[in-house]
C-alpha cells in the first residue's frame, strides 16, 4: 500500500489519516459495482479515474469499504504462518490498499478543486476516522515484528541496494510514527493523531472559507491604474459574484498581486491586502489561533512521546537538513542580505513616492505598488508589458518543447471527451516518447480560480509509476489560479504566474519520468524534491522559449531583444521582497516547531520572532501563521517550509553547471544526466547521492548567493 507508512499526516489536509475500529466503519452498501467511487479505472490508458460522475454521497461508504478491504490484506501479511521474507512481507505490503490509493486520488480533487458544503462535512466527519486507521496500521505489532526481523537480518538476504533502500524507508518510517510505543502511548499517540486530523481539515476549511466570503466590489470610478486585461478580469469576477455592474477583487492572490501593483487607490489597496492577509485571523467563526495552538501542542507531545525534545528534531531528522539548526543557520545566513536589500528597496520607493509629491512612508500594501514604479524607472520595464507576451496557450506550449529537448516527451491533447475531467476547463494531454512512441502517461490541466478551489498553484500525481504494480501510465496533474479573462481575450499572466507554471510543470515531469519498480520508493524527500522543479523555471528564460513563445498576443511579434534584455537586467530586481516575505515564513515555522508551545499565543509567538529578526516594517510574512496551509493543514511542509531554499541551493548550483556547458541549458549530456539522476529513481536513492551522481561535487551558498543579488555576501 502506497500510502501505509509514509508520514501518516502529510496529506491529511487533502486526504489522509489513520487505522480501524469496526463499530466505526459499519455501513450498508447495497453493491459495491454501483458506487461511483468505487469503480474500476477502465477505458484507455491502462484505465483513467471517472471525474465526471461522481456521486458524494457515494464517498464515505466507499472509504470505509476500501479501508475494511486494506485492513483485511494487512491482516493476512501480519498473521501468516510462515517466516518473514521480502516477498511475503515487504512486496506484500506493497501491493496492498490499491483501491483505497484510488479513492483518495478523488478525495484529494474534491479537496483542492472542488470543495463543497457536502464535501467538507464528509471530510470533517471522515479525517479523524482515516487517521486512526493509519495509525493502526503503522502500529500493528505483527506487522511491525515481521518488518524488523528482516532489518536485523538484512545483512542475510541478499537484497539489492533498491529492496534495502525500501526496507530501510519501511522499518525507520514505523519506527519513527511510534511502532515501539507501548499499548498506553500507542493509544495516546492515536489520539493525537485522530485530533490533528480534525484540526488539519478545521484549519484549511476556515482558510478557505475566508476566501470565498471576503472580496472587494468596485465601480468604475474606483479602477485607475489597473490595465484593461485585469479590469475585464475582476468584471467577470463581479459576474460569476451575481454583480453584473461591478467588478470584483477576490481573496486570492492571482487577483490581490495585481491590484496591490496596479492600483493607485491608496485605501483600497490597504482593505484588499488587510482581507487577503487576515485569511484565518478575523475573530469569528473560522478563525484560526486557538486551532494553531491546539496543533503544536499535539505535536509537540507526539514528538515527546517518541522520545525527541520537540517536533522539528522529529521532523528533520530523514530530511536532508538532519536537524533545524542545520536548516536555520541557512535561513540566518542569507536574511541579513535579503533585509538589507528590503531597505534599499524601500529607500528607492520613496524617492519614487517624493517626486510624485508624497510624502510616504512605505506600508506592505504600497510594496508592490511602488516596486512596479521603481522598475519602470530603473529599468524602464513595466510588468503589463511583459504580461502582453504571456499568453497561458503560448506558454503551455514552451513548456511542451522544454520537455521534448530535455526528456524526449511530445505532448498530444486528449478531446473527443475520451478522458473524464472534473471540471470544464481542465484539459487532458496525453504524453509520449517522441523517439519510440511509446506512451507514457496523461497530463492533466486545471488553470483558473473558482469557487471551492485552494488558492495557490500545484502538482498532483493520481497514478504513479510503479513496474512491480504494472502501472505505467502515469496519470499527473498541474492546477493553477490563474484570473480567467474574457472570451473573446487570450489569457495573459505574470511574469512571476509564468515562472510558477514552469515550476509546477517540474513536479509533473518528476512525475512522468519516474522509472521506480516499489511503490514506496515514488516520493522524495522533502527539502529535496522542490529542486527539481525550481531548477525548470529556468528554461522560462532560455534564448528557444523567449524567441518562440513569448509572442505578443495582438501584433504576433516575439518578444524584442531589448525588452528581453531589460527582463535579464531586472532578473535580481525586488529580490529583498521576495526573498525576505519567504525566509520570515520559513523561520517562523522552524522556531514554532522548536519551542514548547505551552500557553503560546500565535500573533504574540510571530510578532515577537520577527522583531527578534529585525524584520524590516515594510513587508509581512508570505504565510502569515493563521493562514499558512503549508505547516498548519497538514504535516507536509510543517517545520520544513525552509526546503524551498535548501532546494533553491542545489537549483542555482546546477543551473550554473548548466549554463558552463556547451549550448548551455540544452545540452544533451546533461540532460540526460538530470533525466538518469534527478528525475527518474524519485526516493530509490539518497537525495545527497543523486546529485553528487549529476554534478560531481557538492553544492556550496556560493551559485543562490549570485542568483539573489547578494554575491557581496561571498567576495569579502
Amino acid at each position: 500500500m502506497k500510502l501505509s507508512f509514509i508520514l501518516i499526516t502529510t496529506f491529511l489536509a487533502l486526504c489522509i489519516a489513520s487505522c480501524r475500529d469496526t463499530q466505526d466503519f459499519q455501513v450498508k452498501t447495497e453493491d459495491p459495482r454501483m458506487n461511483t467511487f468505487l469503480r474500476e479505472w477502465d477505458g484507455p490508458y491502462q484505465g483513467v479515474p471517472t471525474f465526471d460522475d461522481l456521486d458524494l454521497n457515494d464517498l464515505k461508504p466507499a472509504l470505509i469499504l476500501a479501508m475494511e478491504q486494506t485492513q483485511n490484506e494487512i491482516t493476512q501479511i501480519a498473521n501468516q504462518d510462515e517466516t518473514p521474507s521480502f516477498e511475503n512481507t515487504i512486496i506484500s505490503l506493497e501491493k496492498s490498499g490499491q483501491l483505497l490509493d484510488r479513492i483518495f486520488s478523488y478525495y484529494g480533487v474534491l479537496s483542492s478543486n472542488l470543495s463543497t458544503g457536502q464535501f467538507r462535512d464528509i471530510q470533517k466527519e471522515m479525517a479523524p476516522k482515516i487517521s486512526k486507521f493509519y495509525t493502526q496500521i503503522n502500529h500493528n505489532e505483527n506487522i511491525f515484528k515481521r518488518i524488523k526481523y528482516l532489518y536485523e537480518n538484512k545483512d542475510l538476504l541478499k537484497l539489492d541496494k533498491k529492496q534495502e533502500r525500501l526496507l530501510d524507508l519501511k522499518y525507520k518510517n514505523l519506527v519513527r510514527n511510534g511502532a515501539e510505543l507501548d499499548e498506553v502511548n500507542k493509544a495516546r499517540y492515536q489520539e493525537i493523531n485522530m485530533r490533528l486530523s480534525e484540526l488539519h481539515t478545521l484549519f484549511s476549511n476556515n482558510v478557505l472559507a475566508d476566501e470565498e466570503n471576503y472580496y472587494l466590489l468596485l465601480d468604475g470610478s474606483q479602477l485607475s491604474g489597473l490595465p484593461k486585461s485585469l479590469i475585464e478580469s475582476y468584471k467577470i469576477a463581479a459576474e460569476t459574484l451575481g454583480f453584473e455592474d461591478n467588478f470584483a477583487v477576490t481573496n486570492t492572490r492571482s487577483s490581490m498581486e495585481p491590484f496591490l501593483k496596479f492600483s493607485e487607490e491608496r485605501e483600497l489597496r490597504e482593505k484588499v491586502w488587510r482581507d487577503y492577509y487576515s485569511r484565518g485571523d478575523n475573530n469569528d467563526a473560522f478563525d484560526n489561533n486557538q486551532i494553531i495552538t491546539e496543533i503544536l501542542k499535539l505535536r509537540h507531545k507526539r514528538s515527546q512521546l517518541l522520545g525527541y525534545e520537540n517536533y522539528a528534531l522529529w521532523r528533520l531528522e530523514n530530511r536532508m537538513a538532519k536537524n533545524p539548526e542545520t536548516a536555520l543557520a541557512l535561513l540566518k545566513a542569507v536574511w541579513p542580505y535579503a533585509v538589507s536589500k528590503i531597505h534599499e528597496e524601500v529607500d528607492d520607493m520613496e524617492k519614487i513616492a517624493k517626486l510624485a509629491n508624497k510624502n510616504i512612508k512605505i506600508k506592505p500594501w504600497d510594496y508592490r505598488f511602488y516596486a512596479e514604479k521603481v522598475r519602470q524607472q530603473k529599468y524602464n520595464l513595466n510588468s503589463q508589458e511583459i504580461k502582453n507576451y504571456l499568453q497561458i496557450e503560448n506558454l503551455i506550449q514552451a513548456m511542451f518543447f522544454v520537455a521534448k529537448e530535455l526528456f524526449n516527451f511530445k505532448f498530444i491533447e486528449v478531446k473527443n471527451n475520451t478522458v473524464p475531467v472534473f471540471h470544464p476547463d481542465v484539459r487532458v494531454w496525453e504524453v509520449k516518447n517522441a523517439i519510440s512512441d511509446e506512451h507514457v502517461g496523461l497530463w492533466y490541466l486545471d488553470p483558473f480560480a473558482r469557487k471551492g478551489k485552494r488558492s495557490g498553484a500545484w502538482a498532483t500525481t493520481y497514478r504513479s509509476y510503479s513496474s512491480l504494480l504494472n502501472q505505467t501510465s502515469v496519470l499527473s496533474s498541474n492546477n493553477s489560479n490563474f484570473v480567467k479573462g474574457s472570451k473573446d481575450q487570450p489569457n495573459l499572466i505574470s511574469w512571476d504566474d509564468a515562472t510558477t507554471f514552469f515550476h509546477e510543470f517540474g513536479h509533473a515531469l518528476h512525475s512522468l519520468s519516474s522509472n521506480v519498480h516499489y511503490p514506496g520508493l515514488g516520493g522524495g524527500v522533502r527539502d529535496y524534491t522542490e529542486f527539481q522543479s525550481q531548477l525548470l523555471e529556468r528554461w522560462l528564460l532560455s534564448e528557444p522559449v523567449v524567441n518562440n513563445f513569448l509572442i505578443h498576443y495582438q501584433t504576433h511579434e516575439p518578444i524584442p531583444q531589448e525588452l528581453l534584455r531589460r527582463i535579464r537586467n531586472a532578473s535580481k530586481f525586488n529580490q529583498g521582497f521576495s526573498t525576505g516575505e519567504y525566509l520570515a515564513s520559513a523561520i517562523v515555522d522552524l522556531e514554532y516547531h522548536m519551542t514548547d508551545p505551552e500557553g503560546l499565543n500565535p500573533h504574540e509567538f510571530e510578532i515577537s520572532v520577527l522583531n527578534n529578526y529585525q524584520m524590516p516594517n515594510e513587508i509581512v510574512m508570505r504565510h502569515r501563521s493563521t493562514h499558512f496551509g503549508h505547516i498548519f493543514s497538514g504535516e507536509g511542509y510543517s517545520a520544513g517550509y525552509y526546503g524551498y531554499i535548501w532546494a533553491d541551493v542545489l537549483t542555482s548550483d546546477a543551473a550554473e553547471y548548466f549554463e558552463s556547458a556547451e549550448d548551455g541549458l540544452f545540452n544533451k549530456d546533461l540532460s540526460k544526466k538530470l533525466v538518469r539522476h534527478l528525475f527518474a529513481p524519485r526516493n530509490s536513492i539518497d537525495p545527497k547521492e543523486a546529485y553528487l551522481n549529476f554534478r560531481g561535487q557538492e553544492p556550496t551558498i556560493d551559485a543562490l548567493m549570485r542568483d539573489r543579488g547578494f554575491s557581496e555576501a561571498i567576495d569579502q
